[in-house]
């Protein structure tokens, strides 16, 4: 089976996914940049981008826009009324602000580390339910993860 595969940066894909959504289920989009670490990491897992259908909640991942036009994959830490405050996994400054106008598409699935990941796997459900909460600790989190990581050799 031949595939077309084109590789698009993300302010490209954001111009094309409404078209892109309405061919596919879903739309890949292979993870760059380290704001999502620890859940997934750049240039090794993939997400599928799928339209949104129903208001975000905490927890989401959504592919938004900002409003310099950058294209960003972040996490709802807050619903406040009609906007978002949204923060990657390895992030603890907030972003207010984010309209609902401003998301293109919704994570519905993860490829991470090879396999595939949805809402109900321990992974998805840690992060997307322990870890939002845990922002103002993250850097605790970090520093104890290195320090158990040195003490052990690794």
């Amino acid at each position: 089976m031949k595939h077309n595969l084109k590789i698009l940066e993300p302010e490209e894909l954001a111009e094309s996914l409404p078209q892109l959504l309405e061919e596919a289920e879903a739309v890949p989009l292979v993870i760059s940049g380290s704001s999502m670490t620890p859940f997934l990491v750049h240039g090794r897992d993939t997400v599928y981008l799928s339209g949104v259908k129903e208001p975000l909640k905490r927890g989401d991942m959504a592919f938004y826009r900002r409003e310099n036009g950058r294209c960003i994959l972040h996490r709802v830490y807050r619903v406040e009324g009609a906007c978002y405050t949204m923060v990657g996994d390895a992030q603890t400054q907030l972003e207010p602000g984010i309209s609902p106008e401003q998301v293109c598409a919704v994570v519905t699935a993860v490829s991470r580390k090879g396999r595939l990941l949805q809402r109900g796997s321990f992974w998805w459900d840690f992060f997307e339910t322990v870890w939002i909460r845990m922002v103002p600790l993250r850097p605790l989190a970090g520093n104890a993860y290195c320090f158990i990581k040195k003490l052990l050799g690794k």
